[in-house]
């Protein structure tokens, strides 16, 4: 199969997208005959059959054993031949950074983690840049066959060279400050594969219908935390006229004092820590009280109060810590009254919460769903799901990877 290129272009041509489908029949459903297949989709079997001959000459499909006939020729079965190739996927999540290898079926060959960097944008250029390299080096019998890489990450990102726009936090205010050089052209320059770049919700949204919701789900908002969103409409990922759709927060920093809300603090219109601000709120409520405060360290086995991080504080909630519980169910309100904003706006069938929250466990997304139902139109909530990533900690690099699957299914 020849090297595919990632074209940055706003939409597919028919060809490229009859490709996607028919492979993504044979991924899902495979073995499987053209008839079926020629049903599954509407088409006629001549034309699938155009299409499969193409995808058997690249090394995408094969054909094996025969179907049980009921009379007359027994039809030949295709499958997907999902070592043709591999695809790398980086993805950054609330408490970590995730790499892995997947072959064409989705399936993870090679997988490691680090902690999630620090804030600095330098400092998570520089560790998805390492967390490659490492998913290479361990990757060599892979190598020949690696089509692309593929990062989820945060902020705005720039579809046509690639470069992001990243939250800096200046004091206590946000600015947008610009990737000094484009990340796709790096990442392409060092390890002399295409590379696509994609908003972390996006490509957590992507991964969770590519490989785990199916098709049975159209309309899907993917909550990345509480600051980032994943919008699929109709089946297919909304990304807006720029590709910049998502971002569900307003901010104006020269308005900063004069923006807020009382409740919880945060004004549900306004910029968020990316924990939902969990963490702030439960140091301001520890350095108040030492006795709590070293109960709660002792209890997480955490260094210190300025060490403090999201898990830890997951920890303590599985323990039962009443701060924990408390800091998480005043979360759950917030994340859930803006849930139900989009839910008024979008209507979707599910709503997944997902970039890390997943571990914040069953009473936290009980609490989220009631309060979508408080808050929402009744007649939206009726049928919605609300439910935790099943892909989890790995659905940003997934996502990521994933793309770069439909990429190569649409060059073949």
């Amino acid at each position: 199969m020849r090297s595919i290129d990632f074209p940055q272009k706003e939409e597919l041509s028919e060809k490229e997208k009859r490709n996607i489908a028919i492979l993504d029949i044979l991924r899902r459903q495979g073995p499987i005959s053209r008839p079926d297949i020629s049903k599954e989709l509407g088409v006629n079997v001549v034309t699938i059959s155009n299409y499969v001959d193409e995808f058997i000459k690249n090394n995408l499909v094969y054909e094996k054993e025969l179907d049980i006939s009921e009379g007359g020729r027994r039809p030949t079965l295709l499958d997907l031949n999902s070592q043709a190739g591999y695809a790398v996927g980086i993805g950054l999540n609330l408490t970590n950074m995730v790499g892995l290898l997947i072959d064409l079926r989705g399936n993870i060959i090679t997988k490691t983690q680090v902690s999630r960097p620090r804030a600095s944008v330098k400092e998570v250029i520089e560790c998805v840049l390492e967390i490659t390299r490492e998913i290479l080096r361990r990757s060599k019998d892979y190598l020949p066959h690696i089509k692309g890489v593929g990062v989820g990450i945060a902020g705005l990102v720039n579809k046509k060279d690639g470069s992001i726009h990243w939250p800096q936090k200046m004091d206590h205010y946000y600015s947008y400050a610009s990737v000094d050089l484009p990340l796709r052209e790096i990442l392409e320059k060092e390890f002399n594969l295409p590379a696509l770049i994609e908003n972390d919700a996006s490509c957590a949204c992507f991964g969770e219908h590519w490989l785990d919701l199916g098709r049975a789900y159209k309309n899907v908002l993917f909550m990345f935390s509480g600051v980032g969103c994943g919008i699929m409409i109709n089946g297919e990922m909304y990304t807006g006229t720029s590709g910049y759709a998502g971002e569900i927060s307003i901010y104006n920093f020269k308005e900063q004092d004069l923006f807020n809300c009382e409740f919880g603090k945060p004004c549900f219109l306004k910029r968020w820590e990316t924990d939902l601000g969990i963490t702030d709120e439960l140091k301001s409520m520890l350095a108040k009280d030492k006795e709590e405060a070293m109960k709660f360290l002792k209890l997480t086995s955490s260094v210190g109060l300025d060490n403090l991080d999201l898990r830890s504080i997951f920890i303590a909630a599985r323990a039962k810590d009443p701060l924990a519980l408390l800091v998480l169910e005043r979360a759950s309100r917030r994340l859930g009254i803006k849930i139900a904003q989009l839910v008024n706006l979008f209507n979707p069938e599910v709503v997944v919460i997902g970039g890390g929250l997943e571990e914040a466990g069953e009473e936290f997304l009980n609490k989220v769903n009631a309060t979508v139902k408080d808050w929402a139109f009744r007649e939206i909530t009726e049928d919605l799901k609300i439910i935790y990533s099943q892909l989890r900690e790995n659905a940003v690099s997934l996502g990521a990877a994933s793309l770069v699957i439909e990429n190569i299914f649409a060059g073949v």
